[in-house]
């Protein structure tokens, strides 16, 4: 197996963590749609492109992020996508508006796009033989983890502390993740010293990963649509209702 010991499962313990405040900021907007329509008015369009934007870097950002990591270093690549989450949720806190709203949730995603694809290699790097299936299970299962979690907790934040305390957690969540990283992660005992070599995909292997990736964030986005038009079509129901 690739890591020896307990330390593997301490380094996934580590990394679910890490990931769950990638999806714990994105399920944000999500999560405070309402008080953040009502907050900045801002349109159903506008909420539903405020969701859909912290996954869009992925388009562009999948196949080059896992070469600046090959180049780089993993750890030192998911600390620097750490730090863009902690920098575009403190915009989202400091500078009100849909613009600076915009400008936080793209550099957040750019980070949260940088880590996801690290991380499951360092999962990888870890972990061989049967139990890397448990393992991809526990780490795949970190996002649904984020997602309710966002759910439960941001809108009772919002309501005892207002709209800022809420998304200020979001931030001081990524950045706990960010020092817990910085502490406590290690590379697996066969990486230590090894010199690691980025094999970029040409042809036809490169037209398929760019459309994967295209095909995943089109996905996202139009389920962010789905989102914004059935809260409009709610909404205009109860228009008319009580009009």
């Amino acid at each position: 197996m690739a890591g020896g010991g307990s330390a593997r499962w301490r380094v996934l313990a580590v990394l679910f963590t890490v990931r769950t405040a990638f999806a714990f900021q994105f399920q944000a907007v999500g999560a405070l749609s309402p008080l953040i329509a009502e907050s900045y008015g801002m349109g159903l369009a506008d909420v539903g492109l405020l969701i859909g934007l912290y996954l869009a870097p992925g388009i562009a950002m999948a196949l080059p992020g896992g070469a600046l990591g090959a180049r780089f270093g993993d750890r030192q690549m998911v600390l620097a996508g750490l730090a863009l989450m902690v920098a575009g949720g403190a915009m989202t806190v400091a500078a009100p508006g849909f613009e600076a709203q915009l400008a936080g949730r793209l550099i957040a995603g750019v980070g949260g796009v940088i880590l996801n694809v690290q991380m499951t290699k360092m999962v990888a790097d870890w972990f061989s033989g049967r139990e890397i299936a448990t393992a991809m299970a526990i780490f795949v299962n970190s996002w649904p983890v984020g997602v309710a979690l966002a759910l439960a907790t941001l809108p009772m934040v919002a309501e005892t502390g207002g709209l800022g305390a809420a998304l200020g957690l979001t931030t001081v969540y990524a950045a706990l993740c960010l020092m817990l990283m910085a502490a406590l992660h290690r590379a697996p005992p066969q990486a230590i010293g090894a010199a690691p070599v980025a094999a970029w995909p040409a042809g036809a292997a490169l037209a398929g990963l760019c459309a994967a990736a295209a095909a995943f964030d089109l996905g996202v986005a139009m389920l962010a649509a789905c989102v914004a038009l059935l809260w409009a079509f709610r909404a205009i129901r109860a228009h008319h209702r009580f009009a």
